[in-house]
């Protein structure tokens, strides 16, 4: 599987559009994998690093730069990537976040497609309320999911163990989360065969 997941992201994957509603997602051709996490937890840096191109996702320090449903493809690939706009301490009006929100709900909920969330949960904290609150809306919508712990190189090894082991106890709570966790660093390019493997077992 780490083979096949290095030949999928060898692929020249591109920014296809972004979607401010439902009707404008692409038409349900193939497997989809959609990125969610807070608003500055390296969704986009991690994105890069799993299709290996550094600039595709636009990465910022500004919380609630994705403001839509971000798709990339590559051609004839099996899979497409969604990036979900961040939730959370985002710089943006109510309103604009509330339509973001519902947006990200009518995704959710009615996208057959749509294989597996991977939840992003900052690693130097461990899942926040809101990171819970999303756990426990994909669990309604019965969506799988699966935690990915980012910037896993910033921890500590005493600190990354106790927020691995408070993130299990987390996720043994909710039905439709995957019970494996994936440690990443982005920077440091960690964990990223392991999730590129992932995705092709979807397939």
């Amino acid at each position: 599987m780490i083979e096949a997941g290095r030949l999928l992201f060898a692929r020249p994957w591109v920014f296809v559009k972004g979607c401010v509603r439902i009707a404008d997602l692409p038409l349900p051709d193939r497997v989809e994998v959609a990125f969610a996490g807070r608003s500055n937890v390296g969704k986009s840096s991690l994105i890069n690093a799993v299709v290996g191109r550094r600039g595709l996702a636009r990465t910022s320090n500004t919380p609630g730069r994705t403001q839509e449903l971000n798709i990339f493809e590559a051609d004839d690939a099996p899979f497409r990537i969604v990036d979900l706009p961040g939730y959370g301490f985002a710089q943006a009006p109510k309103e604009t976040v509330a339509k973001w929100t519902r947006l990200i709900h009518a995704y959710l909920k009615g996208r057959a497609t749509l294989r597996r969330v991977y939840a992003l949960v900052d690693a130097r904290h461990g899942p926040k309320a809101n990171d819970i609150t999303l756990m426990n809306e994909l669990d309604r919508a019965a969506v799988s999911y699966q935690i990915v712990l980012t910037k896993a190189d910033k921890c500590s090894t005493r600190a990354l163990e106790a927020v691995i082991s408070a993130t299990k106890a987390a996720v043994a709570k909710h039905g439709a989360a995957h019970p494996r966790l994936l440690i990443t660093s982005a920077e440091k390019n960690e964990g990223i065969e392991a999730l590129r493997a992932e995705i092709v077992r979807l397939g």
